[in-house]
């Protein structure tokens, strides 16, 4: 909604927007809608996957990386990227392979979703302790400034190796749950870039989890990045 404010400047929610609030709510019968002065649609992602939402559809967004659903026929159409399915406009859909495709399509998590997963968990009625790891792009590294780093993963790959290493780490003593993400694509200064949640019956046994965890990802997972920064560009693999 781009073109037009969401909440009115007549109501209270929006005068105290318009004087300066950071965040508004409004409280009714039909629930609670935020105004926030975060901007973008990572920022509305992350608060759907941060509560817990398992599919969020996003309605226009053409121009995003966005993995896409085009309905009829569009001027720009040719100029989507990341184009799932194409469908006929006003037809009887078949969207069975539509909804098998996003199935197969990578999870959007962030550490509040990862968490919930994590509590979800039958077993987490033996949890003690929650041990999050969260990676950031750094922007000083000894006076090089780095503008942007940008992320390649073989999507399957890399899924099987986290997965693999999370399978070791549950199957430790004491350790109930384990698991990890990696975001990929252009990320700045200061954006996370890897989760990892460990929950276990104790501290010790979570603190070893998780820094074996840490060690193995940047080790045994195949992600390259392109580090844009100061001094230059260039490649790196295995040191993130």
């Amino acid at each position: 909604m781009t073109d037009h404010r969401f909440d009115s400047p007549e109501k209270d929610t929006g005068k105290h927007f318009d004087a300066g609030a950071t965040m508004t709510s409004a409280v009714a019968e039909e629930g609670v809608v935020t105004i926030s002065r975060d901007e973008g649609l990572d920022k509305a992602l992350d608060m759907l996957a941060d509560s817990g939402m398992d599919f969020a559809i996003v309605e226009g967004a053409k121009k995003t990386d966005l993995p896409k659903v085009v309905l009829g026929d569009l001027d720009d159409g040719d100029e989507i990227s990341n184009v799932l399915f194409r469908l006929p406009p006003r037809s009887d859909w078949d969207m069975k392979p539509v909804v098998k495709a996003i199935k197969d399509l990578p999870e959007y998590m962030t550490l509040e979703s990862l968490i919930k997963k994590v509590k979800q968990n039958p077993a987490f009625p033996e949890v003690g302790c929650i041990g999050t790891f969260v990676g950031v792009v750094r922007e000083n590294t000894d006076g090089t400034i780095t503008k942007m780093l940008d992320f390649e993963k073989y999507e399957t790959i890399a899924e099987k190796h986290m997965e693999a290493i999370c399978s070791d780490l549950r199957a430790q003593e004491g350790v109930i749950d384990a698991v990890m993400y990696h975001k990929y694509g252009k990320l700045m200064p200061g954006a996370d870039i890897v989760y990892i949640v460990v929950a276990a019956s104790h501290r010790q046994e979570m603190f070893s989890a998780l820094r074996e965890g840490i060690e193995r990802l940047k080790a045994n997972v195949p992600v390259w990045k392109k580090e844009i920064t100061s001094e230059g560009e260039f490649w790196v693999h295995d040191t993130h």
